[in-house]
């Protein structure tokens, strides 16, 4: 099967990187830590790689720059949301393949390990855009009707449902609670998925505003759920929209500067290595969240997974404190004194060629 656009710009990217770094398959896998084979069919768009941690140290020994990895990391979680969705038209109405996930409930992984639990899909023989619901659309073909017949009338008339005539209506313009907006969430485009990262962004969170719904904006999205105190549900709900829209949460946190000096501070035994490893894992951003294909998420600066965070008995909230997040993780570090709990940045660092 030929893959899907997604997936052959995520490959392209690959091959890119892969040629730039003038190295073979399997040398770069060795780097890497994963198979030249394996290396091979990522970077032909035969398979996308369920775990992220393998592209972004192949990215790494390749030499790319913060930005390439950023860019990466999109076309991979697009790439990977394409997986298992079948290239066929709505009309030829297939079966689901026996191992295909067929409509998992949002937020909650499907049966099948490869699917992403972080990313919301549609029914799988629907095309991938914003659909607004049947009786939404049946409901705004009566109102329609009805305005069409007063206005042939000559005037216009707005008696809202179960309310008096003489009572003033209650008007929400808020755009989100349109009925375009019922529900927003990853893969969408368009202006309801604008207004969210308006939204974000005047909460002091760092993403663009582009009308795109891609990983950014689900990290961002994550972020400020649990910065509200309520489940990171991966979707735009009611209770996210009152909280968007009541401006009592902020985003603002350390920059990436306070974060290296900080963590130099901590990390007296070895300043240099630990600034990098938390680098490669989160670019130096406190609320940086990474999604895991079990189900689980990796939080913060130093990217510390849930498993970790029960043992140090934290919470995804107190892991966005950059405090308590480069001490939780010199606590790791100092089990063995090396950063083993970061094995794919530690592999990279160690693989990467010394410059002069």
């Amino acid at each position: 099967m030929a893959a899907s656009p997604q997936t052959e710009k995520f490959a392209a990217c690959l091959r890119m990187l892969k040629d730039r770094s003038g190295r073979g398959y399997d040398r770069l896998g060795k780097e890497a830590g994963v198979s030249g084979s394996s290396l091979h069919r990522y970077c032909s768009g035969l398979s996308v790689p369920t775990d992220y941690r393998v592209v972004h140290a192949f990215a790494k020994v390749c030499g790319a720059s913060a930005e390439e990895l950023r860019e990466l990391h999109r076309l991979w979680a697009l790439a990977d949301t394409d997986r298992d969705v079948p290239a066929v038209t709505a009309e030829e109405n297939p079966e689901p393949e026996p191992d295909e996930p067929v409509g998992p409930a949002q937020g909650s992984p499907g049966p099948d390990d490869d699917t992403p639990p972080e990313i919301t899909r549609d029914d799988p023989g629907q095309p991938r855009r914003s659909r607004l619901p049947g009786k939404l659309s049946s409901r705004s073909g009566i109102l329609a009707a009805v305005v069409a017949v007063v206005l042939v009338a000559g005037f216009v008339v707005w008696l809202p449902v179960g309310r008096p005539a003489s009572a003033s209506p209650a008007t929400d313009d808020r755009l989100l609670y349109s009925p375009a907006c019922k529900s927003v969430s990853m893969g969408q485009h368009d202006e309801c998925v604008r207004e969210v990262q308006s939204l974000l962004v005047r909460a002091k969170g760092r993403l663009a505003v582009d009308g795109d719904f891609g990983p950014e904006t689900l990290r961002r999205l994550t972020a400020f759920q649990v910065l509200a105190g309520m489940p990171a549900t991966n979707v735009v709900d009611e209770a996210t929209k009152e909280a968007l829209y009541g401006q009592q949460v902020s985003m603002a946190t350390w920059t990436p500067a306070k974060v290296a000096k900080r963590i130099r501070e901590v990390f007296v035994e070895d300043p240099g290595t630990a600034v990098s490893i938390a680098r490669c894992a989160s670019y130096l951003d406190p609320l940086w969240v990474l999604p895991n294909t079990n189900g689980s998420r990796n939080w913060g600066v130093f990217q510390i997974s849930d498993a970790r965070l029960r043992e140090l008995d934290g919470t995804p909230l107190r892991a966005f404190d950059p405090e308590w997040n480069i001490k939780a993780a010199h606590r790791l570090w100092s089990v063995r004194r090396d950063f083993h709990d970061w094995p794919s940045c530690e592999a990279a660092l160690k693989d990467t060629p010394k410059k002069n």
